[in-house]
C-alpha cells in the first residue's frame, strides 16, 4: 500500500536521494547560484519572472555568459511583464557569449488589457546539468534594490531552495518543454514550418519524459515540486496547502507576499484555528501595490476572529510565499516557492514549489519566521483593525471590488 503524507499528498515528502537546504534573500542564494553555474559542464536552465540587472543581479547575469562561452547550453526564459525586453547593452552582451533567452509572453500593444495576457510565467526556477534544483520566490533582483522605489534601507525578506534527487528531473522536463513551446510559436511566426514542427515534437518528447520521471517518483517520497500551470495542474498548488493545513494539529506559519487566498483557503484557515491550532501568518506590511495591499484587508475581519495572528513585517518588502505546519510535531510539513496566496497565482500563473516533509528543515525555516515576526512585525490588533478609519476601509473596499471585477472579466472564481 502506499504512504500517505499527513497531508494526504502522495510523494508530498523526502526520501534518501534528495538533498533540501533552505536559503535566504539573495545573501545566500546569488552565491550559490553563480559557484553552480560556473561548475556548469553541459546545461543550465533559467526561468525567472524579473531579471533586473541592478547590483547583484548583474553577478548572476555574467555567470551565465561565463557558462555559455565554455560551451555550455544556456537557456533562459523571462516574463514578458516581470521582465519585459531586456536592456540593449545585455541582450547584445548574452548573444555575444551564446546564452539564449526568450520572452514569456510580451504584452504587446494592448499590454494587460486582455484578460488572457494576465497568464505569467512566475515560478524562478534553475536546473543545471540535470542535477540541481533552484526553486522558491527570489527573481534575479537585488535585495536592497526595488525597480519602483529605489534603494532599500533593508534586503527584501524571501525564500528558495536548492535541491538535489528525483524531482530536478521533474523540474528539468518542464522547462524544456516550455522552451520547446515556445520556440515552435516563434518559427511559426516566422513561417519556418519544418523548424516548427522540430520543436513541437521536442516540446512532446519532454513531456513524454516528464510524464516518465512522475510515473518513476510516484512511490512514496519526502519532497516534491509541484507545480501550476493553466492545463494539467491547474490546483495542485492550492490542494498541497488545502491538505496540509487541514491536517495540522499544533501549528501553522504562512510568509506571504500577496495575500487573498480564496473561501476553500479561508475556511481551512478558520477550521484549524477553532480546532485549537495555533495560526501565524506574516504578511506584507508595508505599502507596494494598491490592489495588493488594498485587496486583501477586507478578508482580514473573519481571520481575526477566529483567533488567527496576523503579523505585518515593516522593515522592507516581504516577497516570501512559504509555510510550515507542525514543525515541532511528529509530521512536519514545509514549502518554499514562488506562488502567493491569491487570485493571480492560483488562477492564472505558472508557479512551482517544492514540498518538503522533514524536521530539520522545518525547524530552519520556523526559526527564521519566528523570529520575523518577533523582531521584525507588527502583530495585528483586532480591534484596531475593526476601527481603522473610514477613508481607508473605503479603498480596502474599492480594491477588493476592482479584484473581483477583474476575476469576472477573466472568466474565473475564486
Amino acid at each position: 500500500m502506499r504512504r500517505r503524507s499527513p497531508a494526504g499528498l502522495p510523494g508530498a515528502g523526502l526520501v534518501a536521494d534528495h538533498q533540501v537546504r533552505l536559503l535566504q534573500g539573495t545573501e545566500e542564494l546569488f552565491p550559490a547560484l553563480i559557484t553552480a553555474m560556473d561548475a556548469a559542464l553541459s546545461d543550465i536552465q533559467f526561468e525567472t519572472y524579473i531579471f533586473d540587472f541592478t547590483g547583484s543581479g548583474a553577478a548572476v547575469a555574467q555567470a551565465l555568459m561565463r557558462a555559455a562561452q565554455r560551451g555550455v547550453r544556456v537557456h533562459l526564459i523571462v516574463d514578458g511583464v516581470g521582465t519585459g525586453a531586456l536592456p540593449p547593452l545585455w541582450a547584445d552582451a548574452f548573444a555575444a557569449a551564446g546564452v539564449h533567452y526568450r520572452v514569456y509572453s510580451p504584452p504587446g500593444r494592448l499590454g494587460l488589457l486582455l484578460p488572457y495576457r494576465w497568464r505569467r510565467l512566475h515560478r524562478k526556477l534553475c536546473v543545471v546539468d540535470n542535477c540541481l534544483l533552484f526553486c522558491g520566490g527570489i527573481n534575479v533582483l537585488d535585495d536592497f534594490h526595488d525597480p519602483n522605489h529605489g534603494a532599500l534601507e533593508a534586503p527584501r525578506f524571501d525564500f528558495a531552495v536548492q535541491a538535489t534527487g528525483s524531482l530536478v528531473q521533474t523540474a528539468s522536463d518542464t522547462m524544456e518543454q516550455l522552451w520547446w513551446r515556445m520556440q515552435a510559436v516563434r518559427e511559426a511566426r516566422q513561417r519556418r514550418l519544418p523548424a516548427a514542427l522540430g520543436s513541437l515534437r521536442a516540446a512532446a518528447a519532454a513531456k513524454h519524459a516528464a510524464r516518465q520521471a512522475d510515473e518513476a517518483t510516484s512511490s512514496p517520497v519526502r519532497a516534491a515540486l509541484v507545480l501550476r500551470d493553466n492545463v494539467h495542474n491547474r490546483s495542485r498548488i492550492e490542494k498541497a496547502y488545502l491538505r496540509a493545513i487541514g491536517a495540522a494539529r499544533h501549528e501553522v506559519i504562512i510568509a506571504n507576499a500577496y495575500f487573498l487566498p480564496g473561501r476553500r483557503l479561508r475556511r481551512a484557515l478558520v477550521l484549524a484555528a477553532r480546532r485549537g491550532v495555533r495560526v501565524r501568518l506574516l504578511l506584507q506590511g508595508r505599502y507596494e501595490y494598491f490592489m495588493q495591499y488594498h485587496a486583501a484587508r477586507p478578508v482580514y475581519g473573519a481571520l481575526l476572529d477566529a483567533g488567527v495572528e496576523i503579523h505585518e513585517y515593516a522593515p522592507s518588502f516581504l516577497h516570501a510565499k512559504v509555510a510550515v505546519i507542525d514543525a515541532l510535531g511528529d509530521h512536519p510539513w514545509a514549502t518554499v516557492g514562488s506562488s502567493n496566496l491569491d487570485p493571480l497565482s492560483m488562477l492564472l500563473a505558472r508557479e512551482a514549489n517544492v514540498v518538503v516533509e522533514d524536521a530539520a528543515f522545518a525547524l530552519d525555516l520556523r526559526q527564521r519566521l519566528v523570529h520575523a515576526m518577533q523582531h521584525a512585525g507588527h502583530r495585528m490588533d483586532p480591534a484596531r483593525y475593526a476601527g481603522r478609519p473610514l477613508r481607508q476601509r473605503a479603498l480596502d473596499w474599492v480594491a477588493f471590488g476592482l479584484m473581483r471585477l477583474a476575476l469576472w472579466a477573466a472568466g474565473r472564481r475564486y
